[in-house]
């Protein structure tokens, strides 16, 4: 059998140990050939592909990002693009997919196994980490691990100056991210996208830790929004999925805080420092599982599947169920942390 794999959304710490673990046991299990599709759902799109064998994926499971590149092109939003994707598998005489991605990459390859019969199993990739079929998705412990070390650096920074410092990480939509560093971090105000905040709140926790002569640290959610208020965009521009790019509400924040209080604030932007570089044992361990057991249900023949993780178990879940809903921040688990606010 000829398999394709691509990886599609940002890039993400993991990708390339998923890659490895594919190919390798495919070829020397299973006797399978591998294409590697360039740039996400761009490379089937155009015929833009790489043979796969275990020499080119030697030495790759440190490496982050992705060596087959990867980008946000929509299929579904080009013309003529389902048959396009056919057509290129058939000319290439590829019988099944490996799609490695998050909500919108595994969103477009749910309906081409469900609507048009393109025989796909998916990998949960996002360091957001909600996706709701999985528990964890890889990228995300190398995430909170960067962050967490981000919030360590700061408070002593803080501390020498007696400044607010607002650290704003990734969380469109869920604020896995924030809460998770936050709370490991020591930090002493964490929002997120799910509980929207109360600017006086912050401002009041802020000044209740200066009286205990202590720089307050103050962890934000990208997607995080007030009370009495909408999202903080960089600009008005949609991706292909129709996002808006977010960044800002860090800034904003520290400017609020700053008129309001009188004490100086500052602003550290994590952004694409959070999924670069290379992943966490974790996440190597974690994606090299979701890898071998990938290519056991191509095997198998187990399509319009995605492997997941439940407990320590890899298990496999349809491909609709795992992207119908996305796994937010539940309300109690965030009201635990509340403590060590201000």
């Amino acid at each position: 059998m000829r398999v394709g794999v691509l990886t599609g959304g940002g890039d993400c710490p993991g990708l390339n140990a998923v890659i490895r673990a594919v190919v390798r046991k495919g070829v020397q299990e299973y006797g399978h050939d591998f294409v590697g599709y360039r740039d996400g759902w761009r490379g089937p799109l155009e015929g833009r592909s790489v043979r796969l064998g275990i020499p080119a994926v030697r030495g790759i499971l440190p490496r982050g990002g992705t060596v087959l590149g990867s980008s946000r092109t929509n299929p579904l939003k080009v013309e003529n693009g389902i048959r396009r994707i056919k057509e290129t598998l058939a000319r290439q005489e590829v019988e099944a997919l490996i799609t490695i991605g998050g909500e919108d990459t595994l969103g477009v390859a749910a309906r081409l196994s469900d609507e048009y019969g393109v025989p796909c199993v998916g990998v949960p990739k996002t360091i957001d980490n909600d996706l709701s079929a999985t528990d964890y998705t890889f990228g995300f412990n190398t995430a909170v691990g960067i962050a967490t070390e981000a919030i360590d650096r700061l408070h002593t920074t803080a501390e020498s100056h007696m400044r607010v410092l607002v650290v704003e990480v990734m969380g469109r939509h869920a604020g896995w991210i924030a809460l998770h560093s936050g709370l490991a971090g020591g930090a002493n105000v964490i929002l997120i996208p799910e509980q929207r905040f109360d600017i006086e709140q912050v401002c009041a926790w802020v000044t209740s830790r200066f009286r205990a002569s202590y720089a307050p640290i103050v962890v934000v959610a990208e997607g995080a929004m007030p009370k009495d208020g909408d999202m903080v965009l960089k600009d008005e521009s949609l991706d292909p999925y129709g996002h808006v790019r977010l960044s800002g509400v860090g800034e904003w924040l520290a400017r609020e805080i700053e008129k309001r209080t009188g004490k100086e604030a500052r602003t550290t932007v994590l952004g694409h420092v959070q999924r670069g570089g290379t992943p966490s044992a974790f996440d190597r361990w974690l994606a090299t599982r979701f890898g071998l057991h990938a290519i056991d249900a191509v095997h198998e023949g187990d399509f319009g599947t995605m492997v997941a993780l439940r407990g320590t178990d890899i298990v496999r879940v349809p491909l609709a169920e795992a992207t119908a809903r996305l796994k937010t921040v539940d309300p109690t688990l965030y009201a635990e942390v509340g403590v060590f606010f201000g």
